[in-house]
Formats: C-alpha cells, structure tokens, sequence
C-alpha cells in the first residue's frame, strides 16, 4: 500500500480582542456552570483564553507554496477602513456531544472586513469555506458532560452579554495545530487601515 503525504498548512485568517475585552469576557465566564464544572474536574473543554479569536475566513489546508498568496491577500484586504467590535450576546451551536458555547461579535465594518478577506482570497484562488459568516468567539465545549438545562442557563448568561467596544488595529494569517488542546501560531500579520 502507497501511503500519500500532502505538505499544507492549516490556516485560518483572524481577528483577535485586546486584554482589555479578554478580562471583561473572563470574569463574565467564571460564573457560567460550565466554568465551575471544569474546575471542578469535568471536562467541559473551556477555550484557553490565548486561542479566543474571531474567525474571518477559513482556508483549511493550503499547500506550502501558496500560503505566500493567502498573505499577499490579506495584506490587501487589510488596507480597508478601520473596524471597532465588540464582543455581545451568545449563545450555543450543536446538540449532544457536538455543543458548542459561544459568545457573538459585532461592529461597525465587521462584514466588510469579511467580505474584504474573503474576496482577495477569492482573487487569488485560496479556497475558503464559504458558508455565510457568524461573528463569534467560541468559549466552551462542554459537549455532553452538561445537563442540557445547565447549558441552556449558560446560553441565557451569555445571550445578555456585552463586553467593552476596541477598535480592531491588526488582521491575522494564522496556522492551526489540531488535538486536544489547538495551537495557533501567528504566519503574517497586516495592520488595519
């Protein structure tokens, strides 16, 4: 048997909060059930707090040789005008073992930014996954370890949710190391505006 070995990267383009909205989202997330339970030695699967980004486009794999074009059109998309957000509202993806917490993103220009990224990605002929965009920053994974009543009291917590606004200075191309702990390591990166 032939094995085949297809060199790639794994990337995904992002924005990521400041501190400042990292801590308001921190405190609002140590009350939640899901929060408790994992510290108390269930595995709920939190986000660690390094990873939370807002996703804007998802390239998957792309071949070595290529990735210099996805940089190239993110330095491009990112020449646009400036962008504030705000994390705000949540809520849940997925059922069973497949839940998902999350807590929504919103803003002045954060669908163009987007469709920015998206279109030189587009130009370039990056593939992307192009399923409509949903602003979101994921926090929790408690897929089934949670009564389904205990998520949906997270979900009514973090649907009330609304962080500080900050003003988006800087768009990223980063690769993903998949497992059970993802890590994100920083490939390019062009300032907005």
């Amino acid at each position: 048997m032939r094995l085949r070995y297809r060199a790639g990267v794994r990337l995904f383009v992002a924005a990521y909060p400041p501190p400042a909205a990292c801590d308001d989202l921190s405190s609002q997330l140590d009350g939640l059930a899901v929060a408790k339970a994992h510290a108390g030695g269930i595995n709920t699967r939190l986000a660690r707090r390094e990873t939370w980004h807002v996703t804007l486009a998802f390239l998957g794999e792309v071949a070595d040789a290529r990735a210099p074009l996805a940089a190239d059109a993110l330095e491009r998309a990112a020449a646009g005008p400036p962008v504030t957000l705000r994390l705000a509202g949540g809520g849940r993806f997925g059922r069973g073992t497949s839940t998902v917490l999350w807590v929504g993103v919103e803003g002045d220009g954060l669908d163009g930014l987007a469709r920015r990224v998206r279109h030189e990605l587009r130009k370039t002929r990056i593939s992307y996954d192009d399923r409509p965009f949903r602003p979101h920053l994921t926090v929790a994974r408690p897929g089934d370890k949670l009564d389904r009543a205990v998520i949906e009291d997270d979900r009514s917590v973090l649907a009330a949710y609304a962080g500080p606004s900050w003003p988006v200075t800087e768009v990223l191309l980063m690769r993903s190391h998949l497992g059970p702990q993802p890590v994100y390591d920083r490939v390019a990166g062009y300032p907005l505006g």
